[in-house]
């Protein structure tokens, strides 16, 4: 049995039939019977065991996979990969077949803090793929890693840049401008208001749902929700 088998097979043997409808819902792109239901802890750690093994490369050039775990397992994998171009080999590699916001939001190497440089040119070209998740996933690069110390105008306008229809594009977007305003007000409140005619940066769903997430954050200040209920569009 080579480890592709012997993974989907211990998997489908943690499978938990009773929150199987529970998590499809959660994951409306994905069929159900793709969904096992295992939960993340779980996974976690058997990620940490499967990078030990010599053969774990089958496992990651095995794509696309069947099941959603197998893909979450994936990513906590490559979350897990200390050595940066490795990391980002295997990443490259992975995105295209993100299906899910899960899979996308928890792949997050540490190994990308000590190379901010090198991926900002990576995160350029994820907010330019055709890829929807591939574009969320370059969003919440940006989101995790350039809103603190090593924050820049520049980085809004790549995001604020982007213009797709697609749901799970448009909500990360909305949660980066809410995390934004939070971190760096000054530079983020600009793009929710209108320009000399009129015009908005973002679509009135992106624009409102900004809003009621940043209204929904514990780091806004009452004041700072208060001028932002002002700011919702309802044409």
């Amino acid at each position: 049995m080579n480890i592709i088998e012997e993974i989907r097979q211990r998997l489908e043997g943690l499978r938990d039939e009773k929150n199987v409808e529970f998590v499809s819902k959660l994951f409306p792109t994905i069929d159900s019977g793709r969904i096992l239901a295992i939960r993340t802890p779980v996974l976690r750690d058997m990620a940490k065991e499967v990078l030990k093994r010599s053969d774990v490369g089958e496992f990651l050039a095995d794509v696309p996979h069947r099941y959603h775990e197998e893909n979450q397992l994936h990513a906590f994998i490559i979350s897990l990969m200390r050595d940066y171009n490795q990391c980002m080999a295997e990443l490259e590699r992975f995105l295209p077949y993100v299906d899910n916001w899960a899979t996308c939001d928890q792949m997050s190497p540490k190994v990308f803090a000590r190379h901010k440089p090198e991926l900002l040119e990576h995160i350029t070209a994820w907010l330019a793929s055709p890829h929807d998740y591939t574009v969320r996933y370059g969003m919440g690069r940006l989101m995790a890693l350039y809103l603190d110390d090593d924050f820049e105008p520049c980085y809004l306008e790549m995001v604020a840049q982007v213009k797709r229809e697609e749901y799970y594009v448009q909500m990360m977007q909305a949660w980066y401008f809410a995390t934004a305003l939070a971190k760096q007000p000054e530079a983020a409140m600009p793009y929710l208001l209108p320009d000399a005619n009129g015009n908005y940066r973002f679509d009135r769903f992106t624009h409102n749902k900004t809003i009621q997430k940043a209204i929904e954050s514990y780091r806004i200040t009452p004041a700072q929700k208060s001028y932002l209920r002002t700011l919702r569009r309802q044409e």
